[in-house]
This record gives structure tokens, C-alpha cells and sequence, in this order.
């Protein structure tokens, strides 16, 4: 079958084209400081990319893997397939850079090299060079007494070539580490930005006095920085945990990016010493570490080049002066970040902590704030004598430090935390809380499809569920215990929790859906779809009749609208303001037909990763994710079509048909019903708005 027939898209194609989608918006009319942040993400995304999934192809390679993947290119073919792609959209990112640069200036706001300023600015330059970089930047010799230092993951240098003053025929080699803790970029003036290895290229002689400068340029290094622990052998989980992030720094090179004009004998100088494949070096005609382009786009002086600051809204039956417990007794809430204000996810927390009816807190920490007040809550609640346990996940890729440091904060405050499963991370978002009423206990949980962190939540798009339902109560006490303790192949009835149960009953889900032929309808929202299984269940759903739309924001590794395998599975991904993050699932047949999940449909969160899935049962919750769903499934703005080819297809609005921005639309819909509360506090009025803005969008 030639791989045009396949089912299955290549997985790291699929990641490639999602960021592209991402280098996208700069072609859209959006603000300029707007597009600066879409080639900051890119960017960083592309970072992460190449720190993982590319050094995990070269050590397939290196292993002599033929195939790997549901669609069986070799990793071999996936490597030049990526360069060529990279290397291709590269002259895209440069010209966005360079246009949005242009379109900047027009506006009074400039990104200048150090040679392009007025004699004022260069001596304002000048001043801040002697005063804060020099004493910080490290320049570094290299020859027979002076070994090439180890660059860590990321590092950003300039690159010299030297004569001696008083024997030029003598050449010297030698770089400037740029620190990190120095801005990408000098601001001398409140509307000029200047890129630092252009000062510091200008005072490179004055860092090697007795040299003349003959030619530099700038590089920056990545390398592998996936972290592989052997749990088993681990006495001391932390401990060897601490010492995989020391040798993340020391990981094996995949990719060196240089400047476009960069003297050869440079060149051959660096990767004499760090062996870099040729096809993995990148030549730049812009500035590197586009993902610091966020100093500038966060000039408050500008705002005006950026989208219009959406403030999220807490709407009822929160508010102010409302017991937080007293509210979900009476039902079940949900709440659309960063549509509604993540505040009370925290005021749940911080409430318990001072409740002195409640006597336990249970929590699942994967991503949270550096500074984060649920933190602190959990820490004040120990304090107090309140049993508190955390399962802190040590190995969410790029937040080990910072769950550590919790870590231990957590436990000096008294708090039992756990630290990891071996084998497996957990991923579920859940928090309980326990309180003594009366002669009886009662429960109160928070499912999300999010992490527990207050800056992630302004900018993602997740769900929220509290509830005091009984059901819920016994399942995540189980799972608490599961993760506290020795279990095994214990199965939770209401909620699904996966490595063992997830994956088997969205496959029955599927099945029920195809029994019902052409009756049959499924929906489901998630960040990426790889898992084989599961896609090949859709793919006889699909040939049984059944109407399947996927919103995928990422990876895809499903091919729709294949003759005999897809034709009615149709595939978008949502793009915008908001990074899509909730993963929400519809099976028309089921009972109940809504659920919200941690987890993606990828073998990583369905086998190897602890997630949960949670049914919504509230009839009025349900028709609200159903019609976000259908909300998202008519976005002619945002939305990307996945086409037979692997290609995706930016939606356009037709002639006579009416525009619709998803995010938008919920920012207006979240907004008018704060208004509308504003003048009238009758709730059921609020609610009957609600209901016909929504649906009429």
C-alpha cells in the first residue's frame, strides 16, 4: 500500500505541520506584538522538538531501528524528512521576521543592531556594556592550554577568530558565553530594542586586550535533553532525578544554529570539537533565540500593537461572600478557562485550608506557578494539622526543578507527598477535599483538564468540573489510595483512569457508536491522536456510517477521508489566541454522552501514564460542551482542515456566510453574561442569556 493509501500519518510530519500552523497567524491581520509571540512560540516549540523527538530519532538510527511508528518510516527517512521541511521553513520565518521587524519601525518601535544606532544610543550601549555585561559574560579561549568548554543545552556564545596585536600572523580561536541572566535585548531607549551579541561583538577586543578582532559570529547549541531514569534501582527517587537534570546539560549535540555569514575557518573550528551532523547546522540571516522576542512583545508601552486584554470573569454561583462548599452541595459546576476566572479553582483550596470542618486535602501537581498560591495553601493547611496528600509529578518533562522545589516544601510543611509511580507518570488533574459534617464525611473534588497552575490558566483553553457527587467521592478515594499505595489493577466505576481502563472504554464507546450505522455520532476535542488502536476502531466506525469530527489542536496521526478507511472522518485544529488544551469527548449513544479527560489519545497517555476520564452527568453541563463542541466545528477563522495529503487548509469565510471566531465568540458569550449580572443579580435571567448567546453564535 503506498503510503498516499495509508491510514496513518508520520508523527513527527504531523508535530511539524501543527507548529507551522502555529508560523501561520503571522500571515493573518493580528497585531503586530501578536506576531511576535506566534514566532516566540514557534520557535521555543520548535526547541523542545528538536531536544526530544529529533534526539530520540538519531538514537533509533544510531540503534539500527528499520521502521518505527504506525505508518513505518524508517527513522532514517524521518530525519531528511525533517531537515528538508526545517531548512524550507526557515525562509518563511525569516521573512515574517523581517516584515513584522519593518512593520514595527513604522510604528516607532525598532529592533536595531548595535552599528545601526545614532552616536547617543551607542554610547547609552556603551555605558550598560561596561556597567552589567562585562562583569557577567565569560570569554573563553580555546587552545593547547585552554580546552573547548562544555556548552549547555541552549547556550547562546559569540564566536571569535583572532590575531595578536604584536605577531598578527598569529590566529587565536575563542568564544563569549552569553549568560542567560542578561536580556536577549538592551533597551537604551523605551522604543529601541538591540540584540546583545551586537554590543558585545563591538567590544570584543576590549574582552581580549592585545587582539584584534578578525571575524565572530553568533551560535547557539542544542542538545539531547530527554532524562531517562531507571526507577527501579532508585533508592532515592530525588536524588537521581537531581542528577539526570545535571546530565541534561551534558546530553549528546543535535543541532547547532549559526549566523548566515559566518567565516568557514569559525566553522570548522566549532564543529572540530562538537562533531555536528552538516545537515543539522541552521544558518540565520535573523537574530537567534527568537523565543526571547516575549521582552519585547511585553512593552506596556505598546499595547496598542497587541489583542485587547481579556480579563476572565467569575460568574455564579461563585462571587464574592460565597462558601465555596455550600455551592457545589447544591449542584454540579463547570467552569471554560480562561473564558472564567481559574479563581475559584484556588479559593477551593485555599478555603479547605481554613475550614475548620475539613480534615483532609488531596492533590495532583503537574505543572504549577513558581510563585503558586495553591502551593501555599496546601502548605498553610499542613501547618495546621490538616492531612494533606500531594502526589508532585518529579517527572513532568522541563518542571523538574520547579516540582522539586515544591517537593520539599510540601514535605518540610508536614504534608505527605508522593513522589511518582514507578514506571508510569501521573498525569490526572484531581483535587478532594474532605470535611466533617456532623456525624458524617462529606466530599468535594475538582476535575480538570488542566494543570493546577493560575498563569497557564489565562492563556489555555480547559475545563473545570467541581461536584460533591458519591459516585466521584469513592472512585477518587480509590485513586488516591492507588497512588499512596500498593495496588494492583485496581478499576474505578464511574470515573476511567487509565493505563487500564481508559483506552478500553473509549474503544467500546466507539464500537456502541458503529453499531448504530449511520445514527451513529462522535466528537472528541483532545491536543493529539497517535494511538493505532484507537484510530483503527474510528476508521471501522467510520466505514459502519458513522459521523466522526475530531478537533485536534497538534499531532494527528489519523489520515481522514481515505476511501475505505475514513471518508466520513473529517480532522481540524483550532489556532488562535488561546493555546486549545481541553480534551472533551461526545458519543451520541453513550450514557451520559460528555466526558472531560487529562488524557490524549496517545499510547503514552492511555499505557503509560496514570490520567482520569469523568462523565458529566448534569443534562444543562452536557448541552454546554456539546455546544462548544459545535461551536468549534463552525470556526471559519481559527480552524485548520486536515486534507488526505497530510496538508492542512486554513478555513476561509464564504460569501454570505457568517464569520465565526471561537475565542471570541466565548469571550463575548462570558462577558455579556457578567454584564447582565451586573445589572440584574437574578441568576435564571443570566442563565436563559447565557443559553441563547451561545447557541446563537
Amino acid at each position: 500500500m503506498s503510503r498516499k493509501q495509508s491510514l496513518f500519518i508520520n508523527r513527527e510530519l504531523s508535530w511539524l505541520r501543527f507548529n507551522s500552523r502555529v508560523l501561520a497567524q503571522c500571515n493573518k491581520d493580528i497585531p503586530l506584538l501578536e506576531k511576535l509571540k506566534f514566532l516566540a512560540i514557534y520557535t521555543t516549540n520548535l526547541d523542545e522538538f528538536y531536544m526530544i523527538r529529533i534526539a530520540g530519532l538519531k538514537q533509533l538510527f544510531a540503534a539500527g531501528v528499520v521502521t518505527s511508528g504506525s505508518d513505518e518510516m524508517s527513522p532514517l527517512d524521518q530525519l531528511r524528512e525533517i531537515r528538508k521541511y526545517l531548512q524550507n521553513e526557515h525562509k518563511i520565518v525569516e521573512a515574517h521576521y523581517n516584515d513584522v521587524k519593518n512593520s514595527l519601525a513604522k510604528e516607532n518601535l525598532f529592533i536595531k543592531n548595535y552599528e545601526e544606532l545614532d552616536e547617543g544610543l551607542k554610547q547609552k550601549c556603551d555605558t550598560y556594556f561596561f556597567s552589567n555585561i562585562l562583569p557577567v559574560i565569560v570569554p573563553i579561549a580555546v587552545d593547547a592550554t585552554h580546552p573547548f568548554p562544555h556548552l549547555n543545552n541552549l547556550s547562546f556564545s559569540l564566536a571569535v577568530k583572532l590575531s595578536d596585536v604584536e605577531h598578527p600572523e598569529i590566529l587565536k580561536y575563542g568564544m563569549i558565553r552569553i549568560s542567560r541572566v542578561l536580556p536577549r535585548f538592551i533597551q537604551p531607549n523605551e522604543n529601541v530594542y538591540v540584540p546583545i551579541e551586537t554590543i558585545v561583538k563591538r567590544h570584543a577586543e576590549e574582552i581580549f586586550p592585545g587582539y584584534k578582532l578578525i571575524s565572530s559570529c553568533v551560535f547557539r547549541v542544542t542538545r539531547n535533553a530527554d532524562i531517562v531514569i531507571e526507577e527501579e534501582e532508585a533508592d532515592d527517587f530525588m536524588m537521581i532525578l537531581e542528577q539526570g537534570l545535571k546530565l541534561r546539560r551534558k546530553g549528546a549535540f543535535v543541532r547547532m544554529q549559526i549566523a548566515h555569514d559566518a567565516d568557514p575557518e569559525i566553522l570548522e573550528f566549532l564543529n572540530s570539537h562538537m562533531k555536528i551532523f552538516h545537515k543539522d547546522i541552521y544558518y540565520s540571516k535573523i537574530p537567534l533565540t527568537l523565543s526571547s522576542l516575549w521582552q519585547i512583545a511585553s512593552n506596556k508601552d505598546f499595547s496598542h500593537l497587541a489583542n485587547p486584554l481579556y480579563t476572565p470573569k467569575t460568574l455564579p454561583p461563585f462571587g464574592e461572600n460565597i462558601n465555596i462548599f455550600e455551592a457545589i452541595d447544591k449542584e454540579d459546576i463547570m467552569l471554560m478557562h480562561p473564558y472564567e476566572s481559574f479563581d475559584p479553582v484556588m479559593q477551593f483550596v485555599k478555603e479547605a485550608s481554613k475550614d475548620p470542618k475539613v480534615i483532609s486535602i488531596r492533590m495532583t501537581l503537574y505543572r504549577v506557578d513558581k510563585n503558586s498560591p495553591i502551593i501555599q495553601s496546601l502548605i498553610d493547611a499542613a501547618s495546621d494539622g490538616k492531612q494533606v496528600t500531594v502526589m508532585v509529578e518529579l517527572k513532568a518533562r522541563f518542571d523538574e526543578e520547579n516540582n522539586l522545589h515544591w517537593a520539599k516544601e510540601l514535605e518540610n510543611a508536614g504534608a505527605h507527598v508522593i513522589y511518582g509511580i514507578t514506571g508510569f507518570k501521573v498525569h490526572a488533574k484531581v483535587s478532594q477535599v474532605i470535611r466533617q459534617v456532623g456525624d458524617k464525611l462529606k466530599f468535594y473534588m475538582h476535575f480538570g483538564t488542566g494543570n493546577y497552575n493560575g498563569s497557564s490558566a489565562k492563556i489555555y483553553t480547559d475545563i473545570s468540573l467541581f461536584t460533591s457527587r458519591n459516585e466521584f467521592a469513592n472512585d477518587s478515594t480509590i485513586f488516591f489510595h492507588i497512588l499512596s499505595g500498593y495496588n494492583k489493577n485496581r478499576r474505578l466505576q464511574t470515573l476511567s483512569m487509565s493505563p487500564f481502563q481508559i483506552k478500553e472504554r473509549i474503544i467500546e464507546k466507539i464500537k456502541f457508536e458503529a453499531s448504530k450505522g449511520k445514527e451513529g455520532r462522535i466528537i472528541a476535542k483532545m491536543n493529539a491522536l497517535i494511538d493505532t488502536d484507537v484510530i483503527n476502531e474510528l476508521s471501522k466506525a467510520s466505514n459502519a456510517g458513522v459521523k466522526i469530527d475530531l478537533i485536534v489542536r497538534g499531532v494527528c496521526g489519523l489520515r481522514p477521508n481515505v476511501a475505505g478507511k475514513s471518508e466520513n472522518i473529517r480532522v481540524r485544529s483550532i489556532i488562535g489566541k488561546y493555546l486549545e488544551h481541553a480534551r472533551i469527548l461526545y458519543f451520541k449513544h453513550a450514557e451520559p454522552k460528555i466526558y472531560i479527560s487529562s488524557a490524549d489519545w496517545m499510547p503514552r497517555n492511555l499505557e503509560r501514564r496514570l490520567e482520569l476520564m469523568t462523565p458529566i452527568y448534569e443534562p444543562r453541563l452536557q448541552e454546554r460542551m456539546l455546544e462548544l463542541l459545535e461551536l468549534q466545528l463552525s470556526d471559519n477563522e481559527l480552524a485548520f482542515e486536515l486534507q488526505q495529503d497530510g496538508e492542512y487548509k486554513q478555513l476561509t469565510v464564504k460569501d454570505n456566510e457568517k464569520s465565526i471566531n471561537s475565542h471570541d465568540v466565548l469571550e463575548a458569550y462570558v462577558n455579556k453574561i457578567y454584564k447582565s449580572l451586573k445589572k440584574d443579580t437574578d441568576k435564571a435571567k443570566a442563565d436563559l442569556i447565557a443559553t441563547k448567546l451561545l447557541k446563537e453564535s
